[in-house]
């Protein structure tokens, strides 16, 4: 079932973590600058166009967005990319360092 405090609040943690203010990230969109504000106090939804933009700009898929896991996708997408070239040894250290984090 669709919980809409997940999706509000999923939204600002995503804003947040790419440090844009809710205005700039309005203004981005082509919409109005207390568009994104309205959204995040509950005031309504996006469109389902508005929300592709929206996971767009924050460069995530629709899955990545209600993935409350990952409280950053787009800086995991980031890392993951640039760990493309690495050797197995390369990961493995990687993997480690993750693990010894956690």
């Amino acid at each position: 079932m669709f919980d809409e405090n997940l999706f509000y609040k999923r939204l600002t943690e995503l804003r947040l973590a790419k440090k844009v203010s809710a205005r700039d990230m309005s203004l981005s969109l082509g919409q109005s600058e207390n568009y994104i504000n309205g959204i995040e106090n509950k005031h309504g939804f996006p469109s389902m166009q508005v929300f592709f933009y929206i996971c767009d700009y924050f460069d995530i898929s629709p899955k990545e967005f209600f993935d409350t896991d990952a409280h950053n996708p787009s800086r995991i997408n980031e890392l993951a990319d640039k760990m493309k070239g690495l050797s197995n040894e390369q990961l493995d250290l990687i993997e480690a360092l993750i693990k010894n984090i956690k």
